[in-house]
């Protein structure tokens, strides 16, 4: 009879010992570093990122769009003029300045 009672107590170590193991590797699975829940911070950054490489092509797109109408080649007389009076803050003749 002791020793039926060591074979029940046995089963029993073995199902504990499975079952924390199973535990230990479903909370691996979602909390670890490969898991889930880091699956969905890394997927989510990436689209924050990828939102932000989009907004920052548009403005260096912007930007070479100014670079070219300033250059030799392609002369923006209006952007010119535009510049001149913001950087140097001239002004034509016929115009009226209010401060």
């Amino acid at each position: 009879m002791i020793r039926r009672g060591r074979a029940h107590l046995g089963a029993v170590f073995y199902f504990l010992g499975m079952l924390m193991l199973g535990l230990y590797f479903t909370f691996a699975a979602v909390q670890g570093d490969y898991g889930l829940f880091k699956r969905i911070e890394v997927k989510s950054e990436g689209d924050m990122l990828q939102t932000e490489l989009t907004a920052l092509q548009a403005e260096v797109a912007g930007m070479e769009n100014l670079t070219h109408r300033l250059s030799d080649d392609f002369l923006d007389l209006d952007l010119l003029d535009e510049q001149a009076r913001d950087v140097l803050g001239l002004i034509r003749a016929d115009e009226i300045v209010i401060r």
